[in-house]
């Protein structure tokens, strides 16, 4: 089988959806070697990635004219699909060409999430209007949609009026470099390359409002416990209001700000926090706490989106506008060894369901039922 990928985020995304996107090529190459993987992309930029694009099953495809490449990624590559002769193509972050049906290429497309229509506030008038266009579009002319958890799912639903049975639930997962055990020597390195506290919450993700970052700075305050805080993550304008607040209660000697982290640093910071705290306001899946479980680390969501599916029942989610149920929340865990190792022992077990072989084998059983659904409605 020859399977096409829309993959520009492969190449351009070095966060989220370029993870996400390189995540499933990698898992799929090796997991079902027997077939072909064919990436789309407008433009190539060395990425350092465990992704191996040498690998004999994969191969990458550019347009041929630099200049009309975003009309080539949107429309023109269906005839080089043809040409090709895909089997089947994903678009691995929201779009699929607008005239794929007319060359009668199967289509599945993956919606991380619909966070633009929860919260326009956050968004552009015209960002709002391109995601809106493509990402509907998207869900019409693919024959199933994979949403990346069951929030994400009912979104598609309730915004979008899709039939709920084209659409199927494929978690995410992470790297395995989040569930390796790494040497003291090697942790003491990173420890010291970035200067990092003995005991210290730790936060991953974008600076910016819908992250809400400022609950844990209300929160470091009122701490029975002794602990800094580390925000990792690229900066917004949202970062002058955490700045702001952190001058005005003096917590500058508590609070440190990490930003450009090599992928390959990440696993370690996380296994040198006490605590991994994440209270985003709303989430497609939320990767940040499966990386943290899967490092066994303590982990604190918050409720209003799907937390709960990345992080399972063994975490622990608090109202993202309450800074006293969140303090309380970490001084149970730094003061308690006891809750702090079920949290990580349960956690750890929870996180094993999301494992790359399993995705995998999702994914692939979504590409077979898409092709039986579209040879059924052929004959």
């Amino acid at each position: 089988m020859k399977i096409g990928f829309e993959a520009k985020r492969i190449f351009r995304n070095f966060t989220g959806l370029g993870n996400y996107s390189r995540a499933v090529v990698k898992n799929l190459s090796k997991n079902f070697a027997e077939h072909q993987y064919i990436l789309y992309t407008p433009k190539v930029n060395p990425i350092n990635t465990s992704l191996n694009l040498k690998a004999k099953n994969i191969q990458i495809k550019t347009p041929s004219s630099k200049l009309f490449s975003a009309i080539w990624r949107i429309w023109g590559v269906s005839k080089t699909l043809v040409k090709d002769r895909i089997d089947i193509f994903h678009g691995l972050s929201g779009e699929i060409p607008l005239n794929i049906h007319q060359y009668n290429i199967p289509a599945v497309v993956t919606i991380h999430d619909l966070i633009y229509l929860r919260y326009p506030h956050y968004f552009k008038p015209i960002d709002r209007a391109i995601y809106h266009y493509k990402f509907k579009q998207a869900c019409i002319n693919a024959d199933r949609i994979i949403a990346i958890s069951e929030q994400t799912k009912r979104d598609i639903i309730q915004f979008f009026g899709i039939d709920n049975n084209k659409v199927d639930v494929v978690y995410q997962g992470c790297d395995k470099v989040f569930h390796s055990n790494y040497p003291q020597k090697q942790l003491k390195e990173v420890q010291d390359k970035y200067q990092l506290p003995e005991c210290f919450i730790l936060c991953v993700g974008t600076i910016e409002f819908r992250k809400n970052q400022l609950l844990i700075l209300k929160a470091l305050k009122m701490l029975k416990a002794d602990v800094a805080l580390i925000l990792v993550g690229k900066p917004t304008n949202y970062k002058e209001e955490l700045l702001s607040y952190i001058d005005q209660n003096n917590l500058q000697h508590k609070v440190r700000f990490l930003e450009n982290i090599p992928f390959t640093d990440l696993p370690l910071i996380y296994n040198l926090a006490r605590i991994f705290v994440y209270p985003s306001r709303f989430e497609g899946f939320g990767i940040p706490v499966l990386e943290a479980i899967s490092c066994g680390i303590p982990t604190i969501g918050a409720t209003g989106s799907c937390l709960e599916e990345a992080g399972g029942p063994n975490c622990i989610y608090v109202s993202p506008d309450d800074e006293q149920q969140l303090a309380k929340s970490i001084d149970t865990i730094m003061l308690s060894e006891e809750i702090r190792n079920t949290m990580i022992s349960k956690s750890f077990e929870y996180a094993s369901q999301f494992s790359e072989d399993q995705i995998a084998n999702n994914l692939m059983e979504v590409y077979k039922r898409t092709l039986e659904n579209v040879k059924r409605r052929s004959q």
